[in-house]
């Protein structure tokens, strides 16, 4: 899902759509190559499942994994939306 929503948000940028998270907004102001902060707060985000699945927090790895399944799932309309000749 990480990856997913790394390759969604290059879509965007790529497009011209600012990161609507502040906090991913920040990290990839603060790096040299916008890239290069989202890599690391997604490599952040997988660091911090790995924590989870290994200390047992089943749940609250389950309810990061669908949001950003929602999270994932509206990208992709969006673009979709965004692309569509209607």
């Amino acid at each position: 899902l990480q990856v997913l929503d790394f390759l969604t948000t290059i879509a965007f940028l790529i497009h011209g759509v600012q990161e609507g998270n502040p906090l991913v907004r920040l990290a990839m102001g603060l790096t040299t190559n916008p890239i290069v902060g989202l890599i690391l707060v997604k490599l952040l985000a997988v660091g911090l499942g790995v924590i989870c699945w290994r200390t047992g927090r089943d749940r609250a790895l389950n309810r990061i994994n669908v949001l950003f399944a929602v999270v994932v799932a509206w990208n992709l309309a969006a673009l979709i939306m965004g692309s569509a000749k209607l």
